[in-house]
């Protein structure tokens, strides 16, 4: 069963690792925050009358400023230290909100999803920073996956809570609650400094990677990229198809008649499977292979969300996306895990790896939004999603049929060296 598996791992991972656990609740309150006005953003920008396509395109900036933000740190920040990183995120976090809701104008709003890209990065690198440090590497996967369980918790229950407070107009309350859940977090963070402080934790160093110059990982990266193209191009889709439920999402569960007051659990439907699958997926993967579920997965959550536009039932739309997600929720650690598969065969080339997937799931928040919000105005909501889910059967028959069976990174990579040479 999954909840005694979860607290099997609690209790090995035991009270050795007290200042991850305050890391955990501190980013749990912090996910609240940011659901909350994940939820809400959707829905303050089109209650100015902007249309849904001008709302996606308002929405997938703040992925290409996230992405410029992510080749500026490395020059602007010589060292990433965690207290920095995250208290540089709360201080945008504190901002973020009272631009938002005081946007009038698209120039305005844009300035807001930019700093929405940015705060988020923050939290990436501070988490990943604080990890490094204070974890062996072998212990680095079982902390994300800790961390990754109490950060899922906390987009469970914002929608829920939003929907309870929405009656038809996006209103203060929602800000306010969100601003209650960053002040917790920030109580958390500063405990975790004093706690790290008193107790004298030892950081773990590891070896910093030293890139060669900008033209010569142009080309590795093509060459990485090139060889890992179809697990890529599934890590682009599945996140055009995140991003359509953060950006028409909240639109579509807003205007589901008669459940008004529940409306919250679309999003709760869509994001709780993630939870559900996880303690699975390693025997499934196991069975089918890591690339063979991921595809398999997508072609058949992606059918269940095509039926949706031939739902009228509010409460069977929340069932059809809750079925849909089953499904497509095991498509993420399925992939996941393939590419900790070609990091562990080439270390060496860890951060291009990294790198290049990073790429591509900011590509995916930048197309998704703009594209939800344009197929959205032409379709409807609900029209959106079915055609997504066409699109997604489309490309997961397509790589299971024409994608290579084996991906060998480190064998691929010496044969395109050796030709390059001769």
């Amino acid at each position: 069963m999954p909840s005694i598996n979860f607290f099997r791992f609690i209790k090995d991972y035991s009270f050795k690792n007290q200042p991850l656990y305050l890391v955990c609740l501190m980013m749990l309150f912090w996910s609240i925050f940011d659901g909350i006005m994940s939820y809400v953003s959707p829905l303050i920008i089109t209650s100015d009358g902007l249309s849904k396509t001008m709302m996606g395109i308002i929405i997938g900036t703040s992925s290409i400023s996230g992405a410029i933000f992510d080749f500026l740190v490395c020059r602007i920040f010589k060292n990433t230290y965690y207290k920095r990183f995250f208290m540089f995120m709360f201080a945008v976090c504190l901002v973020y909100p009272l631009i938002l809701f005081h946007a009038k104008t698209i120039f305005i709003y844009l300035i807001a999803m930019s700093l929405w890209g940015i705060y988020y990065d923050f939290k990436n690198i501070g988490n990943f920073d604080y990890i490094s440090r204070y974890t062996g590497k072998d212990a680095h996967s079982q902390s994300f996956g800790l961390l990754q369980f109490f950060i899922s918790i906390g987009y469970l229950i914002a929608p829920i809570m939003v929907g309870f407070i929405l009656v038809e107009n996006v209103t203060w309350k929602p800000f306010a609650l969100a601003y209650i859940f960053l002040i917790v977090s920030i109580t958390f963070f500063l405990v975790l400094i004093l706690i790290n402080k008193k107790n004298g934790i030892k950081e773990i160093k590891s070896e910093c990677h030293t890139s060669e110059n900008a033209w010569s990982e142009m080309i590795l990266w093509g060459r990485i990229g090139k060889i890992l193209f179809p697990v890529l191009i599934l890590m682009l889709f599945l996140n055009i198809l995140d991003s359509f439920f953060w950006t028409i999402g909240p639109l579509l569960a807003e205007s589901l008649a008669e459940i008004h007051q529940f409306a919250g659990f679309f999003m709760t439907a869509y994001s709780l499977p993630a939870l559900l699958v996880g303690w699975t997926i390693g025997r499934i993967t196991g069975k089918f292979g890591k690339k063979r579920t991921a595809f398999l997965s997508l072609i058949v959550g992606s059918f269940f969300l095509s039926l949706i536009y031939f739902i009228q039932n509010p409460v069977f739309v929340i069932l059809d996306i809750f079925v849909s997600s089953i499904f497509t929720a095991m498509a993420w650690p399925a992939i996941n895990g393939a590419f900790a598969d070609y990091i562990s065969e080439t270390l060496v080339y860890e951060k291009e790896i990294e790198g290049i997937e990073d790429f591509y799931c900011n590509l995916g928040y930048v197309i998704g939004p703009m594209t939800a919000g344009f197929i959205a105005d032409m379709l409807g909501n609900s029209g959106a999603f079915s055609l997504i889910g066409v699109c997604g059967m489309i490309i997961g028959l397509s790589l299971l049929i024409f994608a290579p069976k084996k991906i060998n990174l480190k064998r691929e990579l010496k044969n395109a060296q050796v030709q390059n040479i001769s």
